[in-house]
């Protein structure tokens, strides 16, 4: 994977080159708009993100990076929920 800079004046933050698996992040994508319409935890996640002034966008870029992680945890362990 490559890190690009995504940086802006006093912000300093990194990402990853989305060119690099478009179908995953597609797959991504479309995960987190399901879960932020269908599941309650997801929804209070949001809901409290943009009373603190977070934009939608980057609750997008958080949702996707949370459920990356969450599939990285289960394909490493072998064990998937029920």
């Amino acid at each position: 994977m490559v890190v690009i800079p995504a940086s802006s004046g006093m912000t300093t933050r990194h990402r990853l080159n989305r060119s690099e698996d478009r179908q995953l992040n597609r797959a991504l994508h479309v995960i987190a708009l399901s879960r932020t319409r269908h599941d309650q935890r997801t929804r209070d996640d949001v809901d409290h993100r943009r009373a603190q002034g977070t934009t939608d966008r980057e609750i997008r870029r958080c949702l996707k990076r949370h459920i990356a992680r969450e599939l990285f945890r289960q394909l490493e362990h072998g064990a998937l929920p029920a």
